[in-house]
């Protein structure tokens, strides 16, 4: 190449002392135009039939995998590439200045296909997290890993470019300082592994309700990456969880109850004791015309109000609409109390919306409340100073 510039400068009568310059800027010049035409072809002919060929197809994989950041990634590696192939026959061979040249050329290919493994894991990511076999696991710590993997790979030979030594001997040398290197990368390693573990064990999901005492965390899990686990709290707040405290610490997930399409009631209301008797000629004759003695065991005649009540609610539960009727529902009496007998409604609602669940709940209490006195019960409560004023009536208005 050197020969045909010097004879085609000579064919144009250059003189020998203009010729070194003038060939100096007509080589540079070709090699300019030569990457221009390459940039050209690629961006405005390459890409554009590419993602022509791609919209054309009916799968959606293509069109993400060959997104415009990935092709514009992929145009950028031309003029590097053309630079190895044409400096070594600019200059001669050993030239201090081609060394120089091509060190820095190598150095650029180098750091645009590392850009270009990023943007192709990335655009993986994309596609995996669309697949619904991998849309509930936790990959993005191990893409953003291999990331990381593929940045060292790039650091450790370029600087055995610039270095001039033999990649080997850089991985000797960290393999020496291998206790700093875990200091500095302990939450990776740590978040690499505890990702593994989750996802591995399907302990979290993206989208799955936790809760976390410990770090404040009661909400649905937004995004897993490799050293940071969000969580949106319901007061709309955001919390981030180290992923290896998921591994060693303890925490709820609500998954299952969202599953299950149930989600547990378990209240108790407290019952004065003193209220709790056997009933009497007219109650029995009463809760007879309504039904309600139907399954209650009668012995000698002997019934007791409370045993009555239990029935009832338990009926009541089984009938109402918005009370799972697969689900355990049980009324069963706790240990007494000083505050009086507790008694446990344990039931699931037909549904795991909170709004829905809350309404639920407080439909079924105030039916309990209302409906105690009709059985001779009474809900204990401590007893207010209206309570010993013996003016009630005034207390009132």
């Amino acid at each position: 190449m050197n020969e045909t510039i010097i004879g085609w400068l000579e064919g144009w009568g250059i003189s020998a002392h203009r010729m070194e310059w003038m060939y100096w800027l007509v080589t540079l010049a070709s090699v300019a135009l030569i990457i221009f035409i390459a940039d050209v072809v690629c961006r405005r002919v390459l890409i554009p039939l590419v993602k022509k060929l791609t919209s054309r197809t009916r799968s959606t994989w293509d069109d993400t995998l060959f997104s415009d950041t990935l092709l514009r990634d992929v145009s950028h590696l031309v003029p590097p590439i053309l630079l190895s192939v044409l400096l070594p026959l600019i200059f001669m061979p050993g030239h201090p200045t081609l060394e120089f040249l091509l060190k820095v050329v190598w150095i650029c290919t180098i750091a645009l296909i590392t850009k270009l493994v990023c943007t192709f894991l990335s655009s993986l990511y994309i596609l995996s997290s669309r697949q619904d076999r991998f849309k509930s696991h936790p990959l993005k710590g191990v893409y953003q890993m291999l990331k990381v993997v593929s940045i060292c790979i790039a650091a450790i030979i370029i600087v055995s470019i610039l270095i001039e030594k033999n990649p080997g001997y850089i991985l000797t040398a960290l393999g020496a300082s291998a206790a700093v290197l875990m200091l500095v990368f302990k939450d990776m390693i740590l978040g690499l592994v505890a990702g593994v573990q989750l996802s591995a064990n399907d302990m979290l999901r993206p989208g799955d309700w936790i809760t976390m005492p410990k770090y404040g965390a009661d909400g649905d899990v937004e995004e897993v990456t490799l050293t940071t686990v969000k969580v949106r709290n319901w007061d709309k707040t955001i919390t981030t969880i180290p992923p290896y405290a998921l591994v060693s610490d303890s925490f709820q997930n609500w998954r299952g109850m969202k599953e299950s399409g149930g989600r547990r009631v378990k209240r108790s209301v407290y019952i004065d004791m003193r209220s709790i008797t056997f009933c009497t000629e007219e109650q029995m004759a009463e809760f007879e015309r309504r039904g309600w003695l139907e399954g209650v065991e009668r012995e000698d005649k002997f019934v007791v109000n409370l045993h009555v009540f239990r029935n009832y609610l338990e009926d009541y539960l089984r009938h109402h609409p918005r009370v799972s009727s697969q689900m355990i529902i049980m009324v069963r009496q706790l240990q007494p109390t000083a505050q009086g007998l507790p008694l446990e409604l344990y039931f699931f609602s037909d549904g795991t919306d909170w709004i829905p669940y809350e309404h639920l709940q407080s439909e079924i209490f105030e039916h309990v409340f209302a409906v105690m006195p009709t059985f001779g019960l009474r809900v204990f409560q401590a007893p207010m100073g209206i309570d010993f004023s013996g003016h009630e009536e005034f207390a009132l208005q």
